[in-house]
Protein backbone atom coordinates (compact mmCIF):
# COMPACT_ATOMS: atom_id res chain seq x y z
CA UNK A 1 0.00 0.00 0.00
CA UNK A 2 1.53 3.76 -0.72
CA UNK A 3 1.40 6.53 1.70
CA UNK A 4 -1.50 8.04 0.15
CA UNK A 5 -3.68 4.95 0.02
CA UNK A 6 -2.74 4.31 3.82
CA UNK A 7 -3.20 8.29 4.65
CA UNK A 8 -6.76 7.86 3.14
CA UNK A 9 -7.62 4.43 4.60
CA UNK A 10 -6.72 6.01 7.94
CA UNK A 11 -9.04 8.68 7.55
CA UNK A 12 -11.84 7.10 6.63
CA UNK A 13 -11.58 4.90 9.57
CA UNK A 14 -12.08 7.58 12.00
CA UNK A 15 -15.71 7.41 13.70
CA UNK A 16 -17.56 10.59 12.47
CA UNK A 17 -20.24 11.21 14.13
CA UNK A 18 -23.71 12.48 12.12
CA UNK A 19 -24.91 15.32 13.19
CA UNK A 20 -28.03 17.74 11.79
CA UNK A 21 -27.09 21.04 9.97
CA UNK A 22 -27.72 24.08 12.02
CA UNK A 23 -30.95 26.19 11.51
CA UNK A 24 -30.13 28.91 10.27
CA UNK A 25 -32.85 31.98 11.69
CA UNK A 26 -34.25 34.73 9.36
CA UNK A 27 -31.93 37.65 8.99
CA UNK A 28 -34.29 40.86 10.37
CA UNK A 29 -33.79 44.51 8.04
CA UNK A 30 -34.87 46.74 10.59
CA UNK A 31 -34.97 50.13 8.02
CA UNK A 32 -37.68 50.98 5.61
CA UNK A 33 -36.79 49.49 2.36
CA UNK A 34 -37.16 52.38 0.55
CA UNK A 35 -34.59 54.09 2.33
CA UNK A 36 -32.22 52.33 2.94
CA UNK A 37 -32.45 51.05 -0.93
CA UNK A 38 -31.69 55.49 -1.93
CA UNK A 39 -28.54 55.07 0.81
CA UNK A 40 -27.23 52.26 -0.75
CA UNK A 41 -27.16 53.55 -3.76
CA UNK A 42 -25.89 57.23 -3.31
CA UNK A 43 -23.08 55.14 -0.80
CA UNK A 44 -22.27 53.05 -4.54
CA UNK A 45 -21.72 56.68 -6.20
CA UNK A 46 -25.67 56.47 -8.10
CA UNK A 47 -28.57 58.38 -7.87
CA UNK A 48 -32.37 57.54 -7.10
CA UNK A 49 -34.22 60.38 -9.65
CA UNK A 50 -37.58 60.88 -10.72
CA UNK A 51 -39.18 60.19 -14.15
CA UNK A 52 -39.30 64.05 -14.78
CA UNK A 53 -35.53 64.35 -13.66
CA UNK A 54 -34.58 61.33 -16.05
CA UNK A 55 -36.16 63.98 -18.62
CA UNK A 56 -34.56 66.83 -17.52
CA UNK A 57 -31.01 65.02 -17.58
CA UNK A 58 -31.64 63.65 -21.17
CA UNK A 59 -32.82 67.47 -22.12
CA UNK A 60 -29.72 69.65 -20.26
CA UNK A 61 -27.04 66.94 -21.70
CA UNK A 62 -28.53 66.65 -25.11
CA UNK A 63 -28.22 63.11 -25.21
CA UNK A 64 -28.84 62.35 -29.05
CA UNK A 65 -27.91 58.12 -28.82
CA UNK A 66 -30.65 56.76 -26.41
CA UNK A 67 -31.31 53.17 -26.29
CA UNK A 68 -34.76 52.61 -24.08
CA UNK A 69 -35.91 49.33 -23.01
CA UNK A 70 -38.04 49.79 -19.56
CA UNK A 71 -41.91 49.93 -19.88
CA UNK A 72 -43.64 53.36 -20.29
CA UNK A 73 -41.27 55.43 -20.96
CA UNK A 74 -40.58 54.26 -24.92
CA UNK A 75 -40.77 58.21 -26.25
CA UNK A 76 -37.06 58.54 -24.34
CA UNK A 77 -35.24 56.22 -27.26
CA UNK A 78 -33.95 57.70 -30.20
CA UNK A 79 -32.82 54.31 -31.44
CA UNK A 80 -33.91 50.43 -32.04
CA UNK A 81 -32.19 47.98 -30.21
CA UNK A 82 -29.72 46.32 -32.51
CA UNK A 83 -29.08 42.44 -33.55
CA UNK A 84 -25.23 42.66 -32.99
CA UNK A 85 -23.48 44.42 -29.70
CA UNK A 86 -20.88 46.10 -31.60
CA UNK A 87 -23.30 48.80 -33.17
CA UNK A 88 -23.86 50.30 -29.25
CA UNK A 89 -20.11 51.65 -28.99
CA UNK A 90 -21.64 54.55 -29.17
CA UNK A 91 -24.09 54.65 -26.72
CA UNK A 92 -25.00 57.58 -24.34
CA UNK A 93 -27.88 56.35 -22.66
CA UNK A 94 -29.43 53.19 -21.74
CA UNK A 95 -32.51 52.80 -19.70
CA UNK A 96 -33.38 49.23 -19.08
CA UNK A 97 -36.11 47.82 -16.63
CA UNK A 98 -34.61 45.76 -13.21
CA UNK A 99 -36.43 43.27 -12.37
CA UNK A 100 -35.33 43.91 -8.36
CA UNK A 101 -33.91 45.61 -5.60
CA UNK A 102 -31.78 45.06 -2.62
CA UNK A 103 -32.48 47.43 0.37
CA UNK A 104 -29.18 46.28 2.66
CA UNK A 105 -26.57 47.05 -0.35
CA UNK A 106 -28.17 48.53 -3.63
CA UNK A 107 -27.85 45.91 -5.63
CA UNK A 108 -30.45 45.40 -8.72
CA UNK A 109 -30.98 42.16 -10.53
CA UNK A 110 -31.10 41.57 -14.21
CA UNK A 111 -31.46 39.09 -16.78
CA UNK A 112 -31.40 38.44 -20.29
CA UNK A 113 -35.25 39.65 -20.35
CA UNK A 114 -34.40 43.35 -19.33
CA UNK A 115 -31.35 43.53 -21.30
CA UNK A 116 -31.69 42.65 -25.06
CA UNK A 117 -28.25 42.44 -25.11
CA UNK A 118 -25.97 41.63 -22.46
CA UNK A 119 -23.39 44.33 -23.16
CA UNK A 120 -25.40 47.04 -22.59
CA UNK A 121 -25.10 48.05 -19.57
CA UNK A 122 -21.62 47.73 -19.69
CA UNK A 123 -21.11 49.48 -23.16
CA UNK A 124 -23.24 52.39 -22.53
CA UNK A 125 -21.79 55.78 -21.21
CA UNK A 126 -24.51 56.62 -19.08
CA UNK A 127 -27.04 53.61 -17.08
CA UNK A 128 -30.38 54.30 -16.01
CA UNK A 129 -32.12 51.33 -14.48
CA UNK A 130 -36.21 52.13 -13.70
CA UNK A 131 -37.14 49.99 -10.54
CA UNK A 132 -41.15 49.64 -9.12
CA UNK A 133 -40.86 50.31 -5.41
CA UNK A 134 -42.78 47.27 -4.63
CA UNK A 135 -40.14 44.92 -6.01
CA UNK A 136 -37.30 45.90 -2.80
CA UNK A 137 -36.40 43.20 -0.81
CA UNK A 138 -34.68 43.51 2.05
CA UNK A 139 -31.53 41.40 1.55
CA UNK A 140 -29.27 39.16 -0.45
CA UNK A 141 -30.83 35.93 1.29
CA UNK A 142 -34.01 37.03 -0.18
CA UNK A 143 -32.90 38.02 -3.11
CA UNK A 144 -31.13 34.87 -3.50
CA UNK A 145 -34.92 33.24 -2.90
CA UNK A 146 -36.39 34.67 -5.75
CA UNK A 147 -33.41 34.06 -8.34
CA UNK A 148 -33.18 30.49 -7.52
CA UNK A 149 -37.24 30.36 -8.73
CA UNK A 150 -36.27 32.14 -12.47
CA UNK A 151 -34.62 30.55 -15.21
CA UNK A 152 -32.70 32.44 -17.27
CA UNK A 153 -29.60 31.83 -18.83
CA UNK A 154 -27.42 34.80 -17.89
CA UNK A 155 -28.02 37.50 -15.02
CA UNK A 156 -26.07 39.68 -13.07
CA UNK A 157 -26.51 42.73 -10.10
CA UNK A 158 -25.85 46.10 -10.64
CA UNK A 159 -25.31 48.56 -7.49
CA UNK A 160 -23.59 51.49 -9.20
CA UNK A 161 -21.61 53.00 -12.12
CA UNK A 162 -18.68 51.30 -12.70
CA UNK A 163 -15.44 51.89 -10.58
CA UNK A 164 -11.93 50.70 -9.72
CA UNK A 165 -9.31 51.94 -7.08
CA UNK A 166 -6.47 49.69 -8.90
CA UNK A 167 -4.87 52.62 -10.64
CA UNK A 168 -2.82 54.13 -7.84
CA UNK A 169 -5.20 53.68 -5.39
CA UNK A 170 -7.70 56.30 -6.63
CA UNK A 171 -11.07 55.59 -7.42
CA UNK A 172 -12.23 55.93 -11.23
CA UNK A 173 -15.26 55.81 -12.00
CA UNK A 174 -16.78 54.40 -15.66
CA UNK A 175 -13.24 52.56 -16.08
CA UNK A 176 -15.13 49.47 -17.26
CA UNK A 177 -18.72 50.52 -17.84
CA UNK A 178 -21.15 52.96 -17.60
CA UNK A 179 -20.34 56.35 -15.86
CA UNK A 180 -22.98 56.78 -14.22
CA UNK A 181 -26.17 55.11 -12.56
CA UNK A 182 -29.75 56.59 -11.94
CA UNK A 183 -32.56 54.59 -10.67
CA UNK A 184 -36.11 55.96 -11.11
CA UNK A 185 -38.01 54.29 -8.55
CA UNK A 186 -41.62 54.28 -9.39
Amino acid sequence: MSSRENILTTIKAIPRENSLLPEISAFEFPMDHKAAFILSIQANKGEVIAESELKDFIAINRFEKILNLAKGMESLSTQPLPSDAHELNELEVAIIQGQFGVAENGAIWLTDENLGLRALPFITEHLVIVLEEKSLVSNMHEAYQRIGAQHSGFGLFIAGPSKTADIEQSLVIGAHGAKSLRVVLR
